[in-house]
């Protein structure tokens, strides 16, 4: 077998490439590492506005039925207004026909 001879100045220079190398793979993990954190925060904040979206949808179907419920109200009390002034005129022409008989009866008396 041949004995491989490196010189001094090219074990040095390969020990440096090898710290480098080192050096580069601790920083890609590093790295690796704060972006993964970092996805892990923005799941996070999107499942919670999904949430919040999710509720805010639920509110805005309950106030819809709510309006819905409350516009029924409106026309049934529009209803009964319009009733109530049917039986106020009713209850007008009824006086006057009533004090036109008593003026009648008055005369003949």
């Amino acid at each position: 077998m041949a004995a491989a001879t490196v010189s001094v100045d090219e074990f040095q220079a390969l020990e440096q490439k090898v710290l480098q190398t080192v050096e580069l793979i601790k920083r890609e993990r590093e790295a690796r590492s704060t972006a993964e954190a970092a996805l892990a925060a923005a799941e996070k904040a999107l499942a919670a506005a999904e949430a919040a979206q999710a509720g805010a949808q639920a509110d805005l179907s309950a106030a819809w039925a709510e309006i819905a419920t409350l516009q029924q109200k409106l026309a049934a009390a529009a209803q009964s207004l319009a009733e109530v002034e049917g039986l106020h005129r009713e209850r007008d022409a009824v006086r006057q026909r009533v004090e036109r008989m008593l003026a009648t009866l008055d005369d003949l008396v």
